[in-house]
């Protein structure tokens, strides 16, 4: 059974917004963001070069908040399913981590999603 950590509260995520950041128990980085009134969550690490996307704390969007950046590369990525939209990452996407909204709180599982 997988590991259920508990990121945030579901509150502190504006669709579009900024994400949060978390350390899985693994030791990796990964972050949660809210799109399309749904919350998501990935591993920080980008496909193409294995850095993370954020260009400040939590800026994981866009300006405009439709899609995630990476902030080295400009690596874009669809934030309903992690896939690579454009940019250097040539169809290589986010790897998921499960995660739900559960009495107030985002909720995340330590295994990747497939």
């Amino acid at each position: 059974m997988a590991a259920l950590l508990v990121v945030c509260a579901s509150a502190v995520l504006e669709d579009g917004g900024r994400g949060r950041r978390f350390a899985l128990k693994s030791g990796d980085e990964a972050f949660v963001v809210r799109h399309g009134g749904v919350v998501r969550a990935y591993h920080n690490r980008c496909p193409h070069r294995g850095l993370e996307l954020d260009w400040q704390e939590g800026r994981f969007f866009d300006a405009k908040g439709e899609v995630l950046v990476c902030s080295v590369h400009g690596a874009r990525y669809d934030p309903a399913h992690g896939g690579c939209v454009g940019g250097p990452c040539r169809d290589r996407g986010l790897t998921g981590l499960a995660c739900r909204e559960q009495e107030g709180l985002v909720v995340v599982e330590e295994e990747p999603r497939l």
